[in-house]
């Protein structure tokens, strides 16, 4: 019988079965139930825009937005979001999705924290985007419908949500600070870390080897 929540339906495949296997087990409760809240909100602001995102790779990337956080450094130094979006790319491929189908979710997971592109962009990537705003910053939530909200929320509790996912987004930034340089999660660091020095983006242009 298939999961539906708030009139939401969860996509019955091999793929999202294994994958909520995988981020319940390897993940914290926060992480898991966050990610599973940004797939509901999505596919409501989805409804509400009238676009119509591939249920199962929304839902991947939903899952799998924030796994970077707790598997830093994969190959190399990077950005948490390009670390989960590796990790979505290489599960989707090792189960035959077509690599437009990966690249895709890669995408959406990659540009999950920039402002003002995924909106842009294809419906997947557009309403991960969405769904991570409205859970961590409420965008849209006084325009949810409120039975709505509160059966998501009945299903996937938030507890103290703000202050636990600040620390966990802390703990997945703490060992890799140069990353965060030029993005929103320059913002996380400096609430944990205040007065850290940092390079700005000024400092960059006048300090480069140009002479003028």
């Amino acid at each position: 019988m298939s999961e539906v929540i708030a009139g939401v339906e969860v996509p019955e495949t091999a793929a999202v079965a294994e994958a909520t296997r995988l981020v319940r087990d390897t993940t914290s409760p926060l992480v898991y139930h966050h990610s599973r809240r940004v797939f509901f909100f999505g596919r409501i602001h989805a409804r509400r825009l009238g676009v119509v995102p591939d249920p199962e790779l929304l839902y991947l990337a939903a899952l799998f937005h924030d796994t970077g956080l707790a598997t830093p450094f994969s190959d190399v130094e990077q950005r948490f979001e390009i670390d989960g979006a590796d990790h979505a790319r290489r599960f989707l491929r090792e189960r035959g999705f077509p690599s437009t189908a990966a690249d895709t979710v890669w995408t959406a997971i990659a540009l999950h924290t920039t402002p003002g592109i995924p909106a842009r962009m294809g419906p997947e990537i557009a309403t991960t985007h969405l769904g991570v705003l409205t859970d961590v910053v409420g965008f849209g939530l006084a325009e949810l419908d409120a039975d709505q909200t509160e059966e998501i929320l009945a299903a996937h509790p938030r507890g103290d949500f703000k202050n636990e996912f600040l620390r966990t987004y802390y703990d997945g930034l703490k060992n890799r600070p140069e990353t965060t340089n030029g993005t929103v999660n320059a913002d996380v660091l400096a609430h944990f870390r205040p007065g850290r020095p940092r390079t700005t983006t000024v400092e960059r242009i006048l300090g480069s080897a140009w002479p003028s």
